[in-house]
C-alpha cells in the first residue's frame, strides 16, 4: 500500500471528490480526518466505511473560511492519530451570476472559502511538516481557473488563485521535503452536478467539449490525489494536473 502508516485530512470529506479522496487514501493504508459542515450523517458514514477498512478515522465539524476552526480541525487530528502528513484541500463552494450582478456578499463568500479556506488548513498544517521534513499538500482547483467560465467569475478567481498558492507554497516548502500540487477537475459528476436545475444542460454543453464522451467520477480525482499523496510522487511538486477527460483541451 502506498500510504502505510501515513495521516490525511481531507476538508469537504462528507460526499464528491472529497469522500472518494478519503475512502482512496485509507485504502492506500492512510489514516483520514475528513470534515465536513452541513452533512453530518454522509460524514459519519464515510467513517465507519474507513474504520471496517482498518484504518483510524474521524470527522470534524467545520467551517473551512474560518481560521481558529482549521487550526481545531488540524489539532484534533494531531491528537487522534499522532502527526499529520497528508492535507487535501478539497473543500469548496460556488454561487453564481454574471459579473454585472453578483453581489458582494456572493463574491466574498466564495472567495472566503475556496480561497481563504485553503489558506487556512495550509498554514495551519505547514508548520508541522516543515519540523517533520515531510509532507504531502494536494489543493483541488478547476479547469475554470485555468479558462474562466461564464457566470462564474468568483468561482473562477478563487480557483486560479489556488493554483498560483499552490505554485507559491511549493516554492516555500520543497526545501523541507514538502510537495504541493493541484488537481484540476473538469465536469465530475457529484451529488451538486445531479442535485442542480439546470443539471442537463450543464452536462450537454461538457460533452461538448470531453473528449472522452464520459462523465468524470470523483474516483477518477481520487486515485490521482492517492498518488500525488505518496512517494511515487516525491520528484513531483508545483504542478497542476487536468482530470476532465480532456474538456480542457
Amino acid at each position: 500500500m502506498l500510504l502505510e502508516g501515513k495521516n490525511a485530512i481531507v476538508t469537504g470529506g462528507s460526499q464528491g471528490i472529497g469522500a472518494a479522496s478519503a475512502l482512496e487514501l485509507a485504502a492506500e493504508g492512510a489514516n483520514v480526518c475528513l470534515t465536513y459542515r452541513k452533512h453530518e450523517e454522509e460524514a459519519q458514514d464515510y467513517v465507519r466505511k474507513i474504520t471496517a477498512m482498518g484504518r483510524k478515522a474521524i470527522a470534524v465539524k467545520c467551517d473551512i473560511a474560518v481560521f481558529a476552526e482549521a487550526e481545531k480541525v488540524v489539532r484534533e487530528t494531531i491528537e487522534a492519530f499522532g502527526r499529520v502528513d497528508i492535507l487535501v484541500n478539497n473543500a469548496g463552494m460556488n454561487w453564481d451570476a454574471v459579473s454585472w450582478k453578483m453581489t458582494e456578499e456572493q463574491w466574498d463568500r466564495v472567495l472566503e472559502v475556496n480561497l481563504k479556506g485553503y489558506f487556512n488548513f495550509t498554514r495551519n498544517v505547514a508548520p508541522f511538516l516543515k519540523e517533520q521534513q515531510y509532507g504531502k499538500i494536494v489543493n483541488i482547483t478547476s479547469i475554470n481557473g485555468m479558462r474562466g467560465k461564464f457566470g462564474q467569475s468568483n468561482y473562477s478567481a478563487s480557483k486560479a488563485g489556488i493554483i498560483g498558492y499552490t505554485k507559491a507554497v511549493a516554492r516555500e516548502l520543497g526545501a523541507f521535503n514538502v510537495n504541493v500540487n493541484a488537481v484540476a477537475p473538469g465536469l465530475i459528476e457529484t451529488a451538486m452536478l445531479r442535485d442542480s436545475s439546470s443539471r442537463d444542460k450543464i452536462v450537454d454543453m461538457a460533452m461538448g467539449e470531453i473528449v472522452m464522451k464520459r462523465l468524470g467520477q470523483p474516483e477518477d480525482l481520487a486515485y490521482l490525489v492517492a498518488f500525488l499523496a505518496s512517494d511515487k510522487a516525491r520528484h513531483i511538486t508545483g504542478e497542476v494536473i487536468r482530470v476532465d477527460g480532456g474538456q480542457y483541451i
